[in-house]
C-alpha cells in the first residue's frame, strides 16, 4: 500500500512530471490522428480501386484484344469455379484523344476510352454509383436526358427551310415543292470524367467547399479520335455528353470516358472482341483459387493476363503501406523523447530522495519494494499521458473537418486542398487495434525509461543513503 501512496505523492509534488505527461500525451494523440487519417485515405483509395477494377481482371496482351468474349464468359460460368462468380462483363479499353470547344477555343487532351455495357458494368460495381445523374444511378444507360437533347438541338438546329422564290412563274410552269427540312443526326451518348468536364475553383472562400466549374454541359458534343483494332488506321466520331463520372479520384475523373461497348467495337472494326473481362466474386476469399484455375484452363499465360485487383495495384498499395509504416516509426520518436524526459526526471528524483530511500530501507523496505515504487511511478505517468493522449487524439480525429474549417477561416488559407484528391472532406478510419498498440508502446517506453533509475535506487546501501548530504 505504501508503494502506491508514494507514487501518488511524487506525482502530485513533482511538477516536472507534468512535462513527461504532456510529452506522452502529445505523442499518443499525434500517432492516433495520423494513423486514423492515413487509414481513412488508404481505405477510401482501396475501395475506389477495388470498385473500378473488380475482384478479378482478365486482360488481353495484344492491342486488338481477344475474340468472342461471351463464349469465354460462358466457359467460366460453366466451369467448377462458376459457383464463385457473381457477375461478369466485357470491356474495350483504349487510349484516345478528345476534342471540344470552350469559348471558341478547341481543347484537345488524351483520355482513356472505355467501351462498356452499362447494365453489365453496373453489376460489377464501381460505375453506376459514380454517375451524377440520379436516373442513371438507378438504370445506367447512354441515353440523352431531355434537357441534354434539347441543348444539342439548340446548338445544331435543322437546316432552315428554303425561302420561296419571288420570281413570277412562266405560263404553264409548275411551282417547285417546298424543301423537306433536314433532321440532324443524333450522335451516341458519352459519359465523361468529371474532371474533364470541369475544373475546381482554386480560390474559394476560406472554409467554403471548393466548387466545380463546368466547361462541358450535358448536350455538348465532343470528338473522339482513336485507331482501329486491326489496321491501326485513325477513326473519328462525334459523341454527345450525357452524364459525368465522378469517383472523387482525380486520376480517374481526369482521364476516363465511357461509350457504348457495341458502338466502340464497331468503330474500331473489332466486332465481338474485347480487351478485358471483369469478374465479380461472391466471396473475395476465393480470388486466388479463381485466378489459378483461369490461368490453367481458360486463359493461358502469354495471350492473357489474369490477376486480382490487389495484384494489379500491388505497387501502389505497397507504397502506401511502406509510407505509413515509416511515418509511424518517425512519429513514435516523439514518445521516445518523452521516455528520455522520464529517465532524466527519475534520475534527479533518486538523487534528491536518497535519504528518504535510506529511511525506507532502514524501516524494512526491500530492494524489490523500492524498485517497484519507481517502476510504478513510471507506469503511472505513462497511463495518465496515454489516457489523455487517447482522448485528445480521438477528439481531434472525430472533429478534424470542423477543426480544418476553423483553421481555414482563421488563417485565410485551406489546409486540406480538395483540388488534389477531389474529396469533400478529410477521410478518417479509427482502428481500435492501432489505438491499443500506440497505448501499449507508450506504456512500454515509460516503464523502460524508469528501469535504470529504479535499479539505482534499489541498490543504494541504507547506511550510505542515510549519511548522504
Amino acid at each position: 500500500m505504501y508503494k502506491l501512496l508514494l507514487c501518488w505523492r511524487y506525482l502530485l509534488t513533482r511538477y516536472l512530471a507534468l512535462a513527461c505527461i504532456i510529452s506522452v500525451m502529445l505523442g499518443v494523440a499525434t500517432l492516433i490522428v495520423v494513423n486514423s487519417v492515413m487509414g481513412g485515405f488508404s481505405t477510401k483509395l482501396k475501395d475506389r480501386l477495388h470498385g473500378l477494377l473488380s475482384d478479378v481482371l482478365v486482360e488481353a496482351t495484344t492491342y486488338d484484344g481477344f475474340a468472342d468474349p461471351d463464349e469465354k464468359m460462358k466457359r467460366v460460368k460453366d466451369s467448377e469455379i462458376g459457383q464463385y462468380v457473381e457477375a461478369m462483363t466485357p470491356t474495350v479499353e483504349i487510349f484516345a484523344m478528345i476534342q471540344f470547344r470552350v469559348r471558341g477555343e478547341t481543347v484537345t487532351r488524351p483520355v482513356h476510352l472505355i467501351g462498356v455495357d452499362p447494365v453489365g458494368r453496373a453489376s460489377i460495381g464501381g460505375f453506376a454509383e459514380h454517375l451524377t445523374n440520379p436516373e442513371n444511378r438507378e438504370n445506367p444507360s447512354f441515353r440523352l436526358p431531355k434537357a441534354a437533347e434539347w441543348r444539342y438541338l439548340q446548338n445544331h438546329p435543322p437546316a432552315a427551310l428554303m425561302q420561296p422564290s419571288n420570281r413570277p412563274l412562266e405560263p404553264g410552269e409548275i411551282p417547285p415543292p417546298d424543301p423537306v427540312p433536314s433532321q440532324p443526326k443524333m450522335p451516341r451518348g458519352i459519359i465523361v470524367g468529371n474532371a474533364i468536364a470541369s475544373f475546381r475553383d482554386r480560390h474559394p472562400e476560406p472554409g467554403q467547399r471548393a466548387q466545380d466549374i463546368y466547361i462541358l454541359q450535358p448536350g455538348d458534343d465532343v470528338v473522339i479520335t482513336t485507331v482501329s483494332g486491326q489496321k491501326l488506321a485513325p477513326v473519328v466520331d462525334r459523341f454527345v455528353v450525357c452524364d459525368y463520372f465522378k469517383s472523387e479520384m482525380s486520376e480517374y475523373d481526369a482521364n476516363y470516358v465511357f461509350v457504348p461497348l457495341d458502338y466502340l467495337q464497331h468503330l474500331r472494326t473489332m466486332d465481338n472482341r474485347a480487351t478485358s473481362i471483369q469478374i465479380k466474386l461472391k466471396d473475395y476469399r476465393h480470388s486466388k483459387e479463381v485466378v489459378t484455375y483461369l490461368q490453367k484452363h481458360v486463359f493461358p499465360p502469354g495471350s492473357y493476363m489474369v490477376q486480382t485487383w490487389e495484384s494489379k495495384q500491388g505497387s501502389l498499395l505497397a507504397a502506401i503501406s511502406i509510407e505509413r509504416g515509416i511515418l509511424n516509426l518517425l512519429l513514435f520518436l516523439i514518445i521516445g523523447v518523452a521516455g528520455f524526459g522520464i529517465l532524466a526526471i527519475f534520475s534527479m528524483i533518486v538523487v534528491e530522495k536518497t535519504r528518504d530511500i535510506g529511511i525506507l530501507k532502514s524501516l524494512g523496505a526491500s530492494n524489490k519494494g523500492v524498485m517497484t515504487i519507481f517502476l510504478g511511478y513510471g507506469m503511472l505517468l505513462g497511463c495518465i499521458g496515454a489516457g489523455l493522449g487517447t482522448a485528445l487524439g480521438l477528439t481531434i480525429t472525430t472533429y478534424i473537418n470542423e477543426i480544418e474549417r476553423f483553421l481555414a477561416n482563421l488563417t485565410g488559407q485551406d489546409i486540406f486542398d480538395r483540388t488534389v484528391y477531389y474529396f469533400d472532406k478529410i477521410p478518417t478510419d479509427i482502428q481500435p487495434t492501432s489505438v491499443l498498440l500506440v497505448n501499449a508502446g507508450a506504456l512500454a517506453i515509460a516503464v523502460l525509461a524508469s528501469v535504470l533509475p529504479a535499479l539505482r535506487a534499489a541498490l543504494l546501501h541504507p547506511v550510505r543513503a542515510l549519511r548522504y548530504e
